[in-house]
């Protein structure tokens, strides 16, 4: 199921914004221009290490996206971490999102939200790529479809080493008597209650995927919090994109607002300690001036928030 990929940590990041996870191109449309990365000190993957931070994280929503009015469509996940000579680390998820398009046969990603969420999760860890994705069935079809394969096998040489991770989900498992635990009837195979995760690899020029034994270890979920403020990340994703490219310095942080957990953008001044700081609250959006830990209110009612940063700019440079 994967749309689009992750060349290096440098230039195809940058472009997330218009490549990553785009709906299955027709077989005329030209492949984005980058050169596959450095392929000489990866072997083939033997293992997937997931912590289980990530493995709540999917399992958890997985869940939660079964008793939604919109239970019956695939649902999905961008797999971050690090890839390392034969195996790949799951460090971090980034979710489809609300504004997802999506079918009993298909999920076409939030590209823009998946854009703004990398370039987030990646301040803490620069090593960070795109391993791959994982997407549900909503039948019993445990291994990738006939149409995944033809979008994936013409991508997946631009990932880390040439190859790419998959997990499907499927909810036809059969759960231990008394008990909810998760188990591995397979090595590439999880299951929880009802729910299964199976894993494969996909390698640029193989025929098709192989089955990828999954082990667990201690680890958090990267992107965990990002989930809690992914409403606010897809409502104003282009606009914060454009604003991170055009802005040196800039970064964000989840924090708490008024009404929960909330989104802050900060734009670093001129001056030492001083910072344009933008919260994404809710439907709000509010303008403060950071001084040295102090916070002063902006009067800018400006709802697009590259819009509204540029006019505060222009407002302090005027001052000097």
């Amino acid at each position: 199921m994967l749309q689009a990929l992750v060349n290096s940590a440098g230039s195809l990041w940058g472009d997330l914004h218009r490549a990553l996870l785009r709906q299955r191109a027709p077989a005329e449309e030209q492949p984005l221009p980058v050169a596959p990365p450095p392929a000489n000190r990866y072997q083939a993957l033997k293992r997937l290490l997931i912590t289980d931070g990530v493995g709540r994280t999917l399992f958890e929503e997985y869940a939660a996206h079964r008793a939604e009015s919109r239970g019956d469509e695939e649902i999905g996940w961008v797999l971050l971490g690090v890839r390392e000579s034969s195996e790949a680390l799951a460090l971090a998820t980034l979710p489809a999102g609300a504004q997802r398009d999506a079918s009993t046969v298909h999920v076409r990603f939030n590209s823009n939200g998946q854009a703004v969420g990398s370039r987030i999760v990646r301040q803490a860890d620069r090593r960070l790529t795109i391993l791959g994705v994982v997407h549900t069935h909503p039948g019993s079809l445990r291994h990738p479809s006939d149409a995944d394969y033809r979008g994936d096998s013409e991508r997946v040489g631009r990932l880390r080493g040439g190859q790419g991770v998959f997990g499907i989900g499927t909810a036809d498992g059969r759960p231990l008597s008394g008990t909810a635990v998760a188990h591995q009837p397979k090595p590439h195979v999880q299951c929880l209650d009802e729910m299964c995760l199976s894993w494969y690899s996909l390698k640029a020029g193989d025929s098709g995927y192989r089955p990828l034994p999954v082990e667990l270890t201690l680890g958090p979920d990267l992107a965990r919090p990002l989930h809690s403020v992914w409403p606010m990340i897809e409502a104003h994703a282009e606009r914060l994109d454009r604003l991170h490219r055009q802005q040196a310095g800039l970064r964000f942080e989840v924090c708490e607002g008024k009404y929960g957990p909330a989104l802050a953008v900060l734009v670093p001044l001129a001056e030492p300690g001083q910072f344009l700081r933008v919260l994404l609250d809710g439907k709000e959006v509010r303008y403060y001036l950071e001084r040295d830990g102090e916070l002063l209110a902006a009067d800018c009612p400006e709802d697009r928030v590259d819009r509204g940063v540029y006019l505060l700019l222009a407002d302090l440079a005027t001052e000097v």
